[in-house]
């Protein structure tokens, strides 16, 4: 399947995209909002609930605003790249963990990303009264998997 053509049909059958897709698709992290399907052999991630998606959507645009710092990026650039954006969806929702639990470790993978948002809004009042510097701090320490050397 072509590339275009993979665009096309991923768009027509996922209506309501999940933002944290990186993270669920390498494991990093689940959803019980979160329901996979498969393209030829291409696999993607759809959100179950719009009231869900909505609240990610605004947890990642806040996390993309505040982090440009950490992540060296600018508002003019309309994408980020793999690296980046997977230093905002893991690293913020570790720093999410660290601002509600406190000195207890982020568990591998972060098993509810719905249920640590609404726990979140719960305990602070609202996505734009969550406490930035764990969420930062996180998400400027998060580093993904290295690249493997290429063996002869």
């Amino acid at each position: 399947m072509d590339q275009d053509a993979f665009r096309e049909t991923y768009r027509n059958i996922n209506d309501r995209l999940c933002v944290f897709e990186k993270s669920i698709l390498t494991n990093q992290a689940r959803c019980t909002c979160a329901e996979r399907f498969c393209i030829a052999e291409r696999e993607g991630v759809h959100c179950t609930s719009d009231d869900a998606q909505a609240l990610c959507i605004s947890l990642i645009d806040m996390l993309r605003e505040q982090s440009r710092f950490a992540l060296k990026t600018s508002d003019e650039q309309p994408a980020l790249a793999h690296g980046k954006a997977m230093r905002i969806q893991i690293g913020g929702l570790r720093g999410l963990y660290a601002a509600l639990y406190p000195g207890q470790p982020a568990p591998y993978p972060i098993p509810d990303i719905n249920g640590l948002i609404e726990s979140a809004i719960h305990r602070f009042g609202g996505i734009d009264a969550l406490p930035l510097q764990p969420i930062i701090q996180q998400i400027a320490a998060y580093r993904g998997r290295k690249r493997g050397r290429n063996k002869p």
